[in-house]
């Protein structure tokens, strides 16, 4: 890559257009989000439409995790070099393309290679995003508003993807989980357009090395060894790694036992997650927002982990014929309190201490956290359930009713993300730094 002059984004705190942008950024990053998870409740109708076998199906989801989590530090180092606001369009209409090649395919191949599609042009969106959001906000209570509204953005978006996914596919067809991203990408591509100001400063962006072995010695890896090895940083990344472990364990479950077991529809087992949503939205704008400023990082990290965990917990309890309103209503806000609040603070702190060159791919850390984590977490978790139920089933010589079979290993499950969610608390508390958090 030849010598330029990557864009930067500088403005002053009055600048009116500051919190305009912050709206069409928050967009962009919740329809990134929300993708993740809104197919989930359309696969069936998607299987049957397309013929996909059951071996292939898990790929639809696969694609799409693999291609943006693998691909998430290059596309962070590229908005550091090409230019953020640049990275941000470009990301955001390819995103759009790939979504409508995946509304329109007509097999399984076209499928997968739309979803793969997504997540490369979503790797290359989501981190300047961030890094755009890190570098507009100047004043430090402002950003901290800022990073509010975004980590809830982040935080309900996988959560509002179930939502949307069942409604869509009870009321339409389970092609417009595809096709709701063109308007939305269109949308936050116009307004970012004309609200997102960047100048020119001179640096020098030497070419880029994706070698493992070249990328320690070379003076422009791709991630900075430094970047990583903060402790505040990377305590961050490896707690929110664990922790997505658990959270994605939660939502595939929690999903399977109120269709499969409960027979909730698509829309209103999508309805079933909205305590959650309104507690991350709470957790992120109210709980961070007020304290990430006041109370040490790793005493706040480390307690919205464990109320997370806690709350994951509680639904170890559920059985076949469970109250909502008494059981999994109050489990599920709990969560989106404690989980709203730690990737709020996450999103705040990935930033901190690095050089602007360096800010698009330590902001690409915290997805590729988060996507590691949940491709990790479903193949993890889904083992354990399977063998789970395999086992009370043996145990009770084939007899026992299919409901208590799932049930038992829904709960396993849930016991086990609980345990991780934990432990990224413990680590929390263990590995970040002491004191409050600066943002200016």
């Amino acid at each position: 890559m030849s010598a330029q002059q990557p864009e930067t984004t500088e403005r002053a705190p009055s600048d009116p257009a500051r919190w305009r942008a912050l709206l069409f950024i928050a967009l962009a990053q919740l329809m990134v989000v929300l993708d993740s998870t809104i197919v989930n409740i359309a696969l069936p109708s998607m299987q049957e439409s397309l013929h996909i076998s059951d071996a292939d199906r898990q790929w639809v989801v696969t694609a799409y995790a693999l291609a943006f989590g693998g691909l998430l530090l290059l596309g962070g180092r590229i908005g550091d070099r090409w230019g953020r606001k640049k990275a941000f369009l470009t990301g955001l209409l390819g995103f759009a393309a790939a979504s409508a090649l995946g509304g329109a395919a007509q097999n399984t191949t076209v499928m997968l290679g739309a979803r793969a599609l997504q997540g490369a042009f979503g790797a290359l969106l989501a981190p300047a995003a961030l890094s755009l959001l890190a570098v507009t906000f100047t004043d430090h209570k402002e950003r901290a508003k800022a990073f509010g509204v975004f980590g809830a953005v982040s935080g309900g978006g996988a959560a509002v993807g179930l939502v949307l996914g069942g409604l869509l596919t009870e009321y339409l067809d389970w092609r417009w989980t595809f096709f709701i991203n063109v308007p939305i990408a269109a949308l936050a591509a116009l307004g970012a357009w004309k609200t997102v100001h960047t100048r020119r400063r001179a640096h020098t962006a030497a070419s880029l090395d994706t070698t493992a072995v070249v990328e320690t010695r070379h003076r422009n890896p791709l991630l900075p060894p430094r970047v990583v090895w903060d402790r505040t940083r990377g305590g961050v990344y490896l707690a929110l790694g664990l922790a997505t472990i658990g959270m994605f364990g939660l939502f595939l479950f929690m999903t399977y036992y109120l269709q499969t077991v409960r027979g909730y529809s698509p829309v209103l087992s999508g309805l079933a997650f909205l305590p959650l949503v309104a507690g991350m939205m709470i957790g992120s704008t109210q709980i961070g927002a007020r304290l990430m400023l006041r109370v040490p990082a790793r005493v706040l990290m480390s307690l919205s982990l464990l109320a997370t965990a806690a709350g994951i917990a509680s639904l170890t309890a559920i059985g076949r014929d469970s109250s909502y309103a008494a059981l999994i209503l109050p489990g599920m806000t709990v969560v989106g309190l404690g989980l709203g609040t730690a990737t709020m603070l996450a999103m705040a702190l990935a930033p901190q201490g690095v050089e602007d060159e360096n800010a698009g791919v330590a902001s690409a850390m915290i997805n590729t956290s988060q996507q590691v984590g949940g491709a990790i977490g479903t193949a993890l978790l889904s083992s354990i359930a399977a063998g789970a139920a395999h086992a009370y089933s043996t145990a009770h010589h084939g007899g026992a009713q299919n409901d208590l079979v799932l049930v038992h290993g829904y709960t396993t499950a849930f016991t086990w993300a609980a345990a991780l969610v934990a432990l990224a608390g413990v680590l929390s508390f263990a590995v970040l730094r002491p004191g409050r958090l600066h943002t200016d």
